[in-house]
């Protein structure tokens, strides 16, 4: 018989016992901590598996006067590079046993952005991670004394917040220099908006490696993002025959490029060659198959939680850290035409 109580959850100290091991052990095993050999991970991971033991968050957070809990600031969360990224953030927060709190801005300004940090401080976060990738966001999180750790994707950090990107310039600059290297001298961009970190870096790569070539820099559109925008700007760029190839700044705008020059009855990449940026999973399946610069959104992830992780266990470390981007080759890209010197779009 029983007393009606319901069964005791399993402890540390039950896991430690059947694995025959220290509870130490069984708490490095459990804290991802790399001194322990693969065979008693093994005994531990076993035990824990057979038990059903998970960890006691709110007992732990007593005992380390920690939240394990990471804010996340986002803005334009429905865009597929700052979505990626929250998903990048939280599957590195949760592989390092943290839970993350979201926080989505409806408009992007100084206040909004102190009221989420407000909020999230109230919630008491351990640190807190910000992807709102508008040129004015670390002079608005300058303002206020956070006391926890912040990193923000996008920029460089400074003395108060740390900063981990993509090195958008070095990819705008890969996707130019590929057109050149196939003979392009007429180079066009569809940029994104001009008040995104991301855009304007991307939109610096692009006249830094015509300029590196001698070339002209004078073929620049701003879109929003949306294939929609896309579209408009290519039927505006079909009607003024005065570019070879494009780079766009993102692939959404570049599906909408792609249809406008189709319904023109201007081919791709037979008479002109685009270039897309982030490498959504559809672009390779696009007509033609995009050429693309891609982001690794995992890794900014990763990259966002290590330095969290080092600011919440108080060491020293870099204060910006950045990550490569990849041209990806397909189809949309090919010499210009033979005789084809002249302008095409």
């Amino acid at each position: 018989m029983t007393d009606g109580r319901p069964p005791r959850l399993p402890r540390l100290e039950d896991v430690a016992e059947l694995a025959g091991v220290s509870h130490q052990t069984v708490s490095r095993v459990v804290n991802n901590h790399p001194n322990v050999s693969a065979g008693t991970r093994g005994k531990v991971e076993a035990a824990i598996a057979v038990l059903g033991y998970r960890r006691n968050t709110a007992a732990r957070s007593l005992v380390t006067r920690r939240s394990q809990t990471i804010g996340v600031l986002g803005s334009e969360l429905s865009q597929y590079g700052p979505a990626n990224t929250l998903l990048g953030v939280e599957r590195a927060a949760r592989d390092a046993g943290y839970f993350v709190s979201v926080a989505a801005l409806r408009e992007v300004c100084r206040d909004t952005i102190l009221d989420a940090v407000r909020h999230f401080l109230d919630q008491a976060v351990d640190g807190i991670v910000v992807i709102v990738p508008h040129l004015e966001t670390l002079s608005a999180l300058a303002e206020l004394p956070i006391g926890v750790p912040v990193v923000a994707v996008g920029p460089n950090g400074n003395d108060t917040v740390g900063g981990v990107k993509v090195d958008q310039r070095r990819g705008a600059e890969l996707a130019v220099e590929h057109l050149i290297g196939q003979g392009h001298t007429r180079i066009g961009h569809v940029a994104g908006p001009q008040d995104w970190i991301d855009a304007v870096a991307r939109a610096d790569g692009w006249r830094a490696a015509l300029a590196a070539a001698g070339l002209k820099a004078d073929l620049i559109a701003e879109g929003d993002w949306s294939a929609g925008s896309g579209y408009g700007i290519g039927r505006r760029l079909a009607a003024s025959h005065r570019a070879t190839a494009l780079f766009v700044g993102n692939d959404q705008m570049a599906l909408g490029v792609l249809r406008a020059l189709n319904e023109a009855g201007i081919r791709v990449p037979q008479d002109v060659s685009v270039v897309g940026f982030d490498d959504q999973p559809e672009a390779g399946y696009f007509s033609p198959p995009l050429t693309v610069v891609r982001q690794d959104f995992e890794e900014l992830g990763r990259r966002c939680m290590e330095m969290m992780l080092t600011a919440l266990g108080g060491a020293d470390g870099p204060r910006t850290l950045v990550v490569e981007p990849e041209l990806v080759l397909r189809s949309s890209t090919a010499p210009p035409a033979c005789g084809s010197g002249q302008d095409r779009i």
